[in-house]
């Protein structure tokens, strides 16, 4: 008996769908700002998609210049946990891994997905990542914007 781990489709990701549009899916954290303004700064003014940036607090949270279709949504670590029922604090790349993956499965889930991925987070979470599109999504690695020297594409 073969089981999915794909969800359904959701609304938003049906109408991307019938539209054609290619989204954009960017993570960072706060090594990785620089690269990070480098990157908006190429895309198109139409890119549509969404940026999270994991920072240590939210003194860190500051204004990005994105497109207008895209959001960003900041995770402030000092204000989130670590693993479920852990009892930890949050672990650098955690709440990055958590809120992609979450995003991933929610608007990723066409076959035909064509969302252009670019992790520039810490190696722990950008992993992390990479495991879950690729395990659950079925997404290449290959296909993917990671830093070369982890080795992960």
């Amino acid at each position: 008996m073969a089981t999915t781990t794909t969800s359904p489709m959701s609304a938003v990701a049906r109408r991307v769908a019938r539209r054609g549009i290619v989204q954009h899916l960017i993570a960072a954290d706060e090594a990785s700002l620089g690269e990070l303004q480098a990157l908006l700064a190429t895309l198109p003014i139409c890119a549509t998609g969404r940026v999270f940036v994991e920072v240590p607090d939210a003194s860190w949270i500051g204004a990005l210049d994105v497109p207008g279709r895209m959001t960003v949504s900041w995770l402030d670590r000092s204000r989130r946990t670590g693993r479920v029922g852990s009892g930890r604090s949050c672990h650098r790349g955690e709440a990055l891994a958590r809120a992609v993956n979450a995003w991933a499965d929610e608007m990723m889930c066409a076959d035909d997905d064509r969302t252009r991925v670019f992790l520039l987070g810490g190696y722990l979470g950008t992993a992390d990542i990479v495991d879950h599109l690729g395990e659950h999504l079925g997404r290449d690695a290959a296909t993917l914007h990671v830093p070369a020297e982890y080795g992960l594409a």
